[in-house]
């Protein structure tokens, strides 16, 4: 009986963690087209394959819906892991080059922006006229503003950056290169190759937060 049991919850707890990603999946779409203010539960609900009450069970408001959303596109999953035990942040944290770090950072990113832009720029656009949406904007601006300050550290902590720079500029600098919306612009928009995105991304960075090597060091002696 304990087995069946066992079986029992597990498989009820594999039915709601495929109802809750469905209920994601419609709403990743419908907010997308037609948009966020234009799109009820009911559609969501319908669009999903479940009942609305269902939909509130799961998630309680369409604020909340949209907040889980926004989550689990940027996260890539589901789990409740925070962005410091996430392992990219281990990769980038055991290196010491920091052009190196905005390399593995720029692959992230990258993957990131790929699977979130859709949503972001929909929620931005939600934004300016939702107070919902545009709450959920400026929670998410200011997780992604921690993030930088974080990378900004693990940067400094190499020794390698501008010495006119402070802690706050250049986790300034970091947060405005990682904007989803240069994504769009040079990816989907004109064309660009990952590839390029992240080479853009890992040049223009580099190149304005890295202390030029003394001359001696790598560098050549102005004259």
């Amino acid at each position: 009986m304990v087995v069946k049991r066992r079986y029992e919850s597990a498989r009820r707890q594999e039915q709601s963690r495929q109802t809750r990603r469905a209920i994601l999946d419609a709403a990743g779409k419908l907010f997308v087209d037609p948009g966020y203010a234009a799109t009820t539960l009911a559609a969501v609900a319908t669009e999903a394959g479940v009942a609305v009450q269902t939909l509130y069970a799961v998630f309680g408001s369409k604020r909340q819906l949209l907040s889980d959303l926004v989550d689990v596109t940027l996260a890539g999953d589901d789990e409740p892991v925070a962005l410091p035990a996430r392992p990219f942040v281990a990769e980038i944290r055991a290196l010491s080059d920091p052009r190196a770090m905005l390399t593995r950072y720029a692959h992230h990113l990258a993957e990131v922006n790929a699977r979130q832009a859709q949503v972001m720029l929909a929620l931005a656009a939600a934004a300016t006229a939702h107070p919902d949406a545009a709450a959920i904007w400026r929670k998410n601006a200011d997780e992604r503003r921690r993030g930088m300050t974080m990378f900004a550290a693990d940067l400094a902590g190499t020794g390698a950056l501008r010495p006119d720079l402070d802690a706050e500029q250049v986790a300034d600098i970091l947060w405005l290169a990682m904007d989803v919306r240069s994504y769009d612009w040079l990816v989907r928009q004109r064309g660009w190759s990952v590839e390029q995105y992240q080479r853009w991304y890992v040049d223009t960075v580099a190149g304005a937060i890295i202390a030029e090597p003394a001359p001696g060091h790598g560098g050549e002696a102005p004259g």
